[in-house]
Formats: C-alpha cells, structure tokens, sequence
C-alpha cells in the first residue's frame, strides 16, 4: 500500500513529464504509474503469504485495470506509451 507522501512523488513526477502538470493525478499514464508501483507492493506481501487468494483476485483486477490503461495510452499516443513502459520497466 503506498503511503500519501509517495502518491504525491509519483503524481509530481509522472503528472509533470505525462500529464497536464505536478497535480494531474487523473491523467492514464499516473494511473498506470501508480497501479505499477501498487502491484509492485504487493509482491513482497505474496512471499509471506503464499495462499492468500482473495488479495490474489485484488492483484489481479488491478494487473487488467493497468493493462486497459496501457492500451488506452498506445492507442492516443503511441510515443508517450513507449516513454511510459520504458520509464517503468513494464516491457522487456
């Protein structure tokens, strides 16, 4: 779970570089940043708990939210989609 001080660091700096400025937290490509990160979290909760299928459903709604946006992203701007997934590391 991000904390509101980290949500502010990444709106800052994905709504600065994506968005329309500093506090453009509606903008798709902070969404994804911050869908990113929040499944990132979660990763380290899942080695601790292996069987714990209802966050499981929740990591997994929110892996299909951050794809939709993805796709949204690449279809209005396909050059801001690029910057965005090489910014999170999404692609390899």
């Amino acid at each position: 779970m991000l904390t509101t001080e980290q949500k502010k660091n990444i709106v800052a700096e994905f709504g600065a570089e994506f968005g329309k400025g500093e506090k453009d937290s509606g903008n798709a490509a902070v969404q994804v940043a911050l869908l990113t990160h929040n499944i990132n979290g979660l990763k380290e909760h899942f080695n601790k708990h292996i069987h714990d299928y209802h966050s499981n459903r929740g990591l997994l709604k929110m892996i299909g939210q951050r794809k939709a946006l993805l796709k949204y992203v690449q279809k209005k701007n396909a050059d801001q989609y690029q910057s965005l997934i090489k910014k999170l590391g999404l692609r390899k």
